[in-house]
């Protein structure tokens, strides 16, 4: 049986990725228009289309180009990407569940939105390529994992350690980027 975030537990997710927006300025030194030139936004597992559900990870991010004819471009076009952090509730959800309540769903939410937030950002300015090769995405992974512990560090408290701890391997590069 699929599991979705209930009508108590969506605002818990919207909360984890306001405060980590906050987190993840603080961290990189950047300004809330830094943030916005990366578009993105969140869906939970209700909202998803068939290819942004993965299984084996809390959260899959998607990448979206956006192009239209432009004349004032030299080269006759404009556009953007746009990334979906797609939220995996019933994964979320049973790591919850499987921890018997050690771990709580508020510090792992805050841990994945930081997480996806430090992808959006490095996919966003160039820093790392969403179509690397599976080596460089374990590479990458393995940055942005250090880069999350370190955007965190203000807010560690015993709950986020235990999050830290026991579920910092859970994203598997292979189920992160489509």
């Amino acid at each position: 049986m699929i599991r979705y975030f209930n009508p108590a537990q969506i605002p818990v997710a919207a909360r984890a990725f306001n405060d980590a927006e906050k987190l993840v300025l603080r961290h990189f030194r950047l300004s809330e228009n830094d943030l916005r030139k990366n578009k993105y936004d969140v869906k939970t597992l209700a909202f998803l289309e068939e290819h942004e559900v993965k299984d084996g990870a809390f959260a899959h991010l998607c990448k979206y180009s956006y192009e239209k004819p432009s004349e004032t471009t030299p080269e006759g076009k404009e556009g953007f990407d746009f990334y979906r952090v797609c939220l995996q509730d019933n994964i979320i959800l049973d790591a919850v569940d499987r921890a018997n309540s050690f771990i709580k769903l508020n510090p792992l939410m805050l841990y994945i939105a930081v997480h996806e937030l430090i992808h959006v950002l490095r996919f966003g300015d160039g820093t790392a390529d969403f179509e690397a090769s599976a080596e460089e995405k374990d590479r990458e992974e393995k940055i942005v994992h250090n880069l999350t512990r370190s955007a965190l560090e203000p807010v560690r408290h015993k709950e986020m350690d235990m999050v830290l701890d026991c579920f910092s391997g859970q994203f598997a590069i292979s189920d992160l980027y489509n």
